[in-house]
């Protein structure tokens, strides 16, 4: 019996196998869990679907996060085939490129609503729509980055974008509370992703890390993914409204 052996829950925001929420779902699944998937369009469920299929998910969905409709229905669906739900799992974020590489202050007002909405009134939604039913509690945890909390530089937007999503962690947290929903962030070091390829000098920043953190590394897919196995397991019960970090020490010592 793994540690999340009965539990089911929804992944949202595997792109490919270098994905952090596929790391996650991974470490889900060795601890036994029953996952869904969902996937934003049929390019990607190319990959997301093979990858889903190897460790035996139930359900795989198409999701666009940016229509409401589309999150109605991936929860009207889950809510059918099994009832209910114990956790979510939300890592999704997205910038235009251009404003990740143009000055801070050159970011479009499109471009900035882009970012708040998709990075962070995302978790919003999918909390709202995920409540009803986590009907004996559950975890909800997000990614973040620790440009939400300081100037990094080529992360611009993004981090104004994650900052947002930190307060509502928070927010959703002290509303859920009650019904024993609780509500978390990890704040990851540096990882080559997909989405990570968008930031510039991200090389550089993988550099930095490994010169200055305490481990004198940088973070691996699997050590995120064994974090949030804690944060929606129940060896968290008591863990709510916090931010995670999973960095190797990144954030002591970069001003």
């Amino acid at each position: 019996m793994g540690l999340m052996a009965g539990k089911r829950g929804i992944i949202f925001g595997v792109a490919n196998d270098l994905s952090i929420a596929w790391g996650i779902a991974r470490q889900l699944r060795a601890a036994g869990a029953t996952l869904a998937f969902t996937y934003l369009n049929e390019a990607l469920e190319k990959r997301v679907r093979p990858l889903a299929e190897s460790l035996d998910a139930e359900l795989i969905l198409p999701c666009d996060l940016s229509r409401d409709e589309d999150i109605e229905a991936v929860f009207k669906t889950v809510g059918e085939q099994w009832g209910d739900i114990d956790f979510v799992v939300h890592a999704v974020a997205f910038a235009n490129r251009e404003d990740l590489k143009n000055p801070f202050s050159h970011t479009s007002r499109a471009g900035f609503t882009l970012a708040l909405d998709i990075s962070a009134y995302t978790l919003v939604a999918v909390a709202r729509a995920a409540a009803p039913l986590m009907k004996n509690g559950g975890s909800i945890v997000t990614m973040t980055y620790l440009g939400a909390q300081r100037a990094v530089p080529s992360y611009n937007v993004m981090g104004v974008a994650k900052a947002a999503l930190e307060a509502s962690t928070r927010y959703l947290a002290a509303e859920f509370g009650e019904q024993g929903i609780r509500v978390n962030a990890i704040s990851a070091g540096p990882i080559r992703t997909l989405a990570a390829s968008a930031v510039g000098n991200f090389k550089e920043k993988l550099r930095i890390m490994e010169e200055r953190a305490p481990l004198r590394r940088t973070v691996t897919q699997e050590e995120v993914g064994k974090s949030a196995l804690y944060l929606l397991s129940d060896l968290a019960s008591g863990v709510t409204g916090e931010v995670h970090f999973v960095d190797g020490g990144f954030s002591v010592v970069v001003g």
